[in-house]
């Protein structure tokens, strides 16, 4: 799988009719997970967008989530560049230089999903996703 550059939009709660909104714009195939599927919040939150994925018949991916109620650590960003691959070395280089002069925010790090995953926001203020996947066999 080649290194891929996407926009990750964030929500304040409606990122399914968000991203379902889209699907219907665009076209393809929508992919969402719940903070509850990976047994994290209960009540409200559970249902709420951890991950979400569109991608579209034109080549397009657009991912978005649901910011969690509980997040006080870093301010509610509209959007983040998010990018991912499995590539690790190529994705890792990038991650160590849009961190350097910024504010890690989650260290790249293996998560609940079996990806290795960090956010940070780079010194001019942009937020970035870095995502590693398993290599597709």
């Amino acid at each position: 799988m080649a290194s891929r550059l996407n926009p990750y939009l964030h929500f304040g709660g409606d990122a399914r009719q968000a991203l379902e909104f889209y699907q219907e714009v665009f076209g393809g195939e929508l992919v969402l997970n719940t903070y509850g599927s990976f047994g994290q919040g209960e009540g409200p939150q559970a249902d709420m967008i951890m991950h979400g994925m569109l991608e579209t018949p034109s080549g397009f991916t657009l991912m978005g989530a649901d910011s969690p109620t509980d997040t006080e650590s870093a301010p509610l960003f509209t959007y983040s560049v998010s990018v991912t691959g499995d590539d690790e070395a190529e994705l890792r280089g990038y991650w160590e230089k849009l961190s350097a002069g910024g504010q890690v925010t989650a260290p790249l790090d293996k998560q609940v999903w079996g990806d290795i995953f960090g956010m940070c926001t780079d010194r001019f203020g942009v937020p970035w996703m870095v995502n590693i996947s398993e290599p597709q066999g």
